[in-house]
């Protein structure tokens, strides 16, 4: 592909992983369950959380500029040539991230949520995907990310990868392993011990030693 083919191929995917992900996944969770399962960001203005939260919204942001920033013909300084195999490659690596994303969203059923309200308690959800890491919906949108680059090689869309990967770890580390182990107490920290954070066996949490 060419990079005016590869931007709008790549636009185009991006988008549509964007509407399954966000908007038909947030349908039908209405639908189900009468909620949205948009719990917005959490955190007082300024503080890790809210940065976690707004990191993600300026990944989103990002990821879709730079193809329209492509096809607009804005130059980017730093911005290396696109290649037709790395292409190619971005557009698997993509597409395989979106499925992924949405079986990760299915396999969780009315427990998935786009934030967390700490009064809330919803299951713990530890097989399919989950069984492998404990947070594959971000798993999946970090690989269509990285696919987007490859179909996008811009300085624009490696900042929405960095912005993006930076969100994820502060929203898993700070607010949702946290909130996880004061809802499931034991029952998460034995399930993480076994399960990686983003990837299989990294990041997995120590057990507690138990008390005699």
């Amino acid at each position: 592909m060419n990079p005016t083919t590869s931007a709008i191929v790549g636009l185009a995917v991006y988008l549509l992983g964007l509407a399954a992900a966000f908007g038909w996944q947030t349908f039908v969770h209405w639908r189900a369950t009468g909620s949205t399962g948009y719990r917005g960001i959490s955190g007082r203005l300024g503080s890790l959380h809210w940065w976690g939260g707004i990191l993600f919204v300026i990944a989103l942001i990002l990821g879709a500029a730079a193809p329209v920033l492509t096809l607009t013909g804005t130059t980017i300084p730093g911005t290396p040539p696109s290649r037709g195999v790395l292409s190619a490659i971005g557009l698997v690596i993509a597409v395989a991230g979106i499925g992924f994303t949405l079986a990760a969203q299915r396999q969780m059923g009315t427990s998935w949520r786009i934030g967390v309200d700490a009064g809330e308690r919803t299951s713990l959800v530890t097989d399919g995907l989950f069984a492998y890491v404990r947070n594959p919906i971000f798993t999946g949108m970090l690989t269509v990310t990285v696919g987007l680059f490859g179909m996008v090689p811009t300085v624009v869309t490696a900042l929405a990868l960095l912005c993006l990967f930076a969100a994820v770890q502060i929203q898993v580390r700070a607010v949702e392993e946290p909130y996880l182990v004061a809802t499931h107490g034991p029952d998460y920290l034995h399930y993480a011990s076994h399960a990686g954070r983003v990837l299989p066996r990294l990041g997995r949490l120590q057990p507690q030693p138990t008390r005699h």
